[in-house]
């Protein structure tokens, strides 16, 4: 149950053994601070690469480097007690053949302590999840909309609008869950297309922009705290508005600042005696 008293996280295989059960818990989490507060609540984290968005003002996410999810991985880590973490593998960094995938998978995990990988994609990517899972990498995957193929797809639109999208998105889930994923995202896919998929996979399904039928959710914590604003998906609900406030704290600080009303005497160091 624990080691030293420390409450043992939750594994991947503890994830896939909620398939059916209570509904999974997920959001995003770049930083330390932002873990300290989300984890408690949480039965999954996902470092995910929307970070080159929400923290470094990129268009999209394909600029994000497997550097800067180390980074942000191993941030994460520092602080989670709870919680699975998943760190997603960014652009690039394992289409080109599965020994790339797995040279950069064991790289993330072994540099951050993670708990496994996300990669994007269906059928095409269904030989690298089994021989990242038959390595002992566990995978995440992620079908639906995928933004690290927004220049392809001509940007962000929902999928399952056609027999064709249909067939192929039962394809690709059902590909992936084969190889040896232990859970995937569904993202921004029609409501009744995610439901009949997550009633047919033995692992759990993970929505965003999905069916409330999925096995769990995730959204980006930045988007449910309303402190980006850059994009407004149809499927994120704020939680709380929180730019307004800091906004009128910096306000106040820069205010005090000018006027000559901090630092204070409380906030000043005194010479010893």
């Amino acid at each position: 149950m624990s080691i030293h008293g420390q409450p043992r996280r939750l594994s991947t295989a503890s994830i896939r053994k909620m398939k059916g059960g209570d509904p999974i818990v997920c959001l995003t989490s770049y930083t330390t601070p932002m873990t300290k507060l989300v984890d408690p609540h949480c039965d999954l984290l996902l470092v995910g690469d929307s970070v080159g968005m929400v923290v470094y003002g990129m268009e999209n996410t394909v600029g994000v480097t497997v550097d800067m999810m180390v980074a942000h991985g191993s941030a994460v880590m520092r602080a989670v007690q709870r919680s699975c973490v998943i760190v997603d593998l960014p652009f690039g960094s394992y289409q080109g053949s599965k020994e790339q995938a797995f040279a950069n998978a064991a790289r993330l995990m072994k540099e951050t302590g993670c708990d496994g990988v996300k990669l994007e994609g269906g059928e095409e990517m269904a030989e690298t999840v089994s021989f990242l899972a038959r390595r002992g990498i566990p995978v995440f995957g992620h079908v639906g909309l995928m933004p690290q193929l927004v220049n392809v797809a001509g940007g962000f639109r929902s999928v399952g609008h056609s027999a064709e999208e249909d067939k192929r998105l039962r394809a690709d889930a059902a590909a992936i869950a084969d190889a040896g994923a232990f859970a995937i995202v569904i993202e921004g896919t029609v409501e009744p297309l995610a439901r009949e998929i997550t009633n047919s996979l033995s692992i759990p399904t993970i929505g965003i922009g999905a069916s409330p039928a999925c096995d769990g959710q995730i959204l980006v914590v930045d988007d449910i705290l309303g402190l980006y604003g850059d994009l407004s998906p149809r499927f994120v609900k704020r939680y709380a508005e929180l730019s307004p406030l800091v906004s009128e704290a910096v306000g106040s600080y820069a205010h005090e600042v000018r006027k000559g009303k901090f630092p204070g005497a409380e906030h000043t160091f005194k010479r010893r005696a």
